[in-house]
């Protein structure tokens, strides 16, 4: 009896202390707590939750840097209607459990009216529970479909990030006009992946394509030759792999490696980074991908509707941090602006920022013109995703 009372005791203070751990961690790293100048109205506050470091830190380190920029900008014009902007920045270390204890920390402290990502779908995933719960908007970065469906039962949730559906039947329309009928996939084992895998799966037979191989990965395992050699013993007509982070880079060394360049090798909307293209330097020649438009903005023709947008971005970016825009960083743009839309609109009461973002129309971000409803809480198609190809050492336009 004894010693059972000491395990509990045990057992409840590893708790506490691994609980308290994880809050100084992310208390420790708080990034850009964004003050502003005191006015005679409340700042309007926006929770961010981005994976400024870990294994996303390349995803959510340009989503910080777009949101701080934004913030800054708009109170350096007066606010929103005489309010100030509070952009509080929480690093969630690309971890689930973080990324769950940073948005009750925004949600129950900082209490605020809008948390814009997390960064990637497993997070995303880990706090759309919490948010429905408290019934603060969440606006995700991340590209999961789960993350706003069911949509009945994701009514404060919101994202920006173009879903794994869309990239998917880019991706298989510009296979189907190409001839490409067999297909090997790899996939790896986070949300992202799993979420990608099941979208390539279930949409392949719409376009024709047949699936001669189905191989996973852990998104820590750093030699993915055996999966590979496999599908190449299957002559498929093309390779794709959905992964997020170091193994889509591995992927491409690999295929380059083994001399596999004679089956094009596609990669998701994820690998839209400037950063892997110059990782992988020559050995990305010839990967296909469907692309966020912000990546491509001065490819875009003058009278595309997020010409202007994209161009201002990429020049304001640019400017201040002498590095390209990425996909990612559009996600947060368009996050953000999402918010502020809304507090221009209704102002910061949850439940009417919640309804304005359901019925918004025609906003022009960076990663498309949304279109958002009761039944679509991502308001974007397949046509805000642009099929380009690495070539020279930069994107252009698929062939």
């Amino acid at each position: 009896m004894e010693k059972s009372k000491k395990s509990k005791s045990i057992g409840k203070l590893s708790w506490f202390m691994m609980t308290t751990i994880s809050l100084v961690v992310i208390f420790g790293i708080i990034l850009g707590f964004h003050k502003v100048n005191a006015g005679d109205k409340e700042p309007y506050k926006i929770g961010a939750i981005f994976s400024v470091t870990g294994v996303g830190s390349f995803l959510g380190e340009p989503e910080k840097k777009t949101a701080l920029m934004i913030v800054e900008e708009v109170n350096k014009k007066g606010g929103i209607n005489g309010h100030p902007v509070e952009l509080i920045v929480y690093d969630d270390e690309s971890d689930t459990t973080k990324a769950a204890l940073a948005a009750k920390r925004l949600i129950k402290k900082d209490m605020v009216s809008v948390i814009v990502g997390p960064t990637r779908s497993g997070e995303s995933l880990a706090v759309v529970p919490i948010a429905e719960e408290a019934k603060i908007p969440l606006i995700s970065c991340a590209a999961s479909y789960k993350i706003v469906t069911p949509v009945n039962e994701r009514r404060w949730i919101f994202k920006t990030a173009q879903s794994d559906q869309h990239a998917v039947e880019q991706m298989y329309e510009y296979m189907r006009n190409k001839g490409i009928r067999k297909v090997g996939i790899l996939s790896d084992s986070t949300g992202f992946g799993a979420s990608g895998r099941e979208e390539l799966l279930k949409y392949a037979s719409n376009y024709g394509i047949e699936i001669v191989a189905d191989e996973r990965y852990g998104p820590k395992d750093t030699d993915l030759t055996a999966q590979f050699t496999k599908i190449r013993s299957l002559k498929p007509d093309a390779i794709i792999n959905w992964s997020i982070g170091p193994t889509q880079i591995l992927a491409v060394q690999t295929w380059k490696n083994l001399g596999m360049t004679d089956i094009p090798l596609f990669q998701s909307h994820g690998f839209g980074s400037r950063k892997n293209l110059d990782i992988l330097g020559k050995n990305a020649e010839g990967v296909l991908l469907p692309i966020s438009p912000v990546i491509i903005g001065k490819l875009l023709p003058d009278d595309h509707p997020q010409k202007k947008v994209t161009t201002e971005y990429a020049a304001a970016y640019e400017a201040l941090h002498k590095e390209p825009v990425s996909a990612f960083g559009g996600y947060a743009w368009d996050a953000v602006q999402l918010a502020l839309s809304a507090f221009r609109a209704v102002g910061n009461d949850p439940g009417k920022i919640r309804d304005y973002l359901e019925n918004l129309k025609g906003f022009v971000g960076q990663s498309g013109v949304f279109n958002f409803s009761p039944e679509d809480h991502n308001g974007l198609t397949k046509k805000d995703l642009i099929m380009v190809e690495v070539r020279n050492g930069d994107w252009a336009l698929a062939k």
